[in-house]
């Protein structure tokens, strides 16, 4: 489904500022695997996710996903292919529109359409039936605009949007970071719920190593543009967060030093 071979990004080459964001990066996910990524400030998670959506071109490597050369692709060519959500519940929509509209906007898109202005009935029952799989009440306030909603309400909505149409990959940027830990905890549900009904290829980052270990399938740690850790099957059901600590003590002779991942 997805590959990279040997993908590297530097930036600021040639500079006192120089930063290797990735290092000769490779990577392979099966469809429909769940993938949760942790790693220190300055890892290359964020790179990572940049690269694979084309937000700028690669220094080298290649990236194909499902089966499609996408290395030198634009961002806008791939964003039809790829779902993202990102930390901040204010990205993604547009809170002036209602959330039906904002609903009808990605749905028209993931379908390659044109947005219609007038939106069928038809459209609009599915968009309810939809929400209302949120259990938060939002399926009857479609004529509302997003604005005003709570982050963890705004968030979940992104998530149906991005999802509204099966993207071939899920990108989940800390998307449950900024909100408060019941909130976040009623929006990763509903991402598992909806991940693993639709068998979404997704990939999530993380600073919570405990929902690392327990969402998806597979757990990679990232250091210095590099995978330090790639945990899956019965070695990564058998190890908690002390566990992965001492995991990557004994893999790379040092602590883990991010005080954001030990204190989430």
């Amino acid at each position: 489904m997805l590959d990279l071979k040997n993908v590297s990004k530097t930036f600021y080459p040639g500079t006192v500022n120089e930063k290797k964001a990735l290092v000769h990066f490779s990577l392979h996910l099966d469809p429909g695997e769940f993938v949760t990524i942790i790693g220190s400030n300055g890892a290359g998670k964020s790179t990572l996710f940049n690269a694979i959506a084309g937000v700028w071109l690669t220094d080298e490597g290649k990236i194909t996903l499902d089966g499609q050369d996408v290395t030198f692709q634009s961002e806008t060519k791939r964003a039809k292919m790829i779902g993202r959500i990102f930390q901040d519940p204010m990205k993604g929509t547009s809170p002036s529109l209602t959330i039906e509209e904002n609903l009808a906007i990605a749905y028209s898109s993931g379908r390659r359409g044109v947005f219609r202005q007038a939106i069928s009935k038809r459209d609009a029952e599915f968009f309810r039936e939809t929400l209302r799989k949120l259990d938060m009440g939002l399926e009857d306030r479609m004529k509302v605009k997003i604005g005003t909603l709570s982050g963890g309400q705004r968030q979940a909505v992104t998530l149906l949007m991005a999802t509204l149409v099966t993207p071939k990959i899920l990108l989940l940027d800390e998307h449950t970071a900024a909100l408060d830990p019941l909130t976040a905890e009623k929006v990763l549900g509903i991402t598992k719920e909806i991940v693993e009904s639709r068998k979404i290829t997704t990939l999530m980052i993380t600073h919570n190593i405990a929902s690392a270990l327990e969402l998806g399938n597979r757990t990679l740690l990232l250091d210095n543009g590099e995978v330090a850790l790639d945990l899956k099957g019965e070695e990564r059901d058998s190890l908690d967060v002390e566990g992965l600590l001492h995991l990557y003590r004994k893999q790379k002779g040092q602590e883990l030093d991010n005080d954001r991942i030990l204190l989430s």
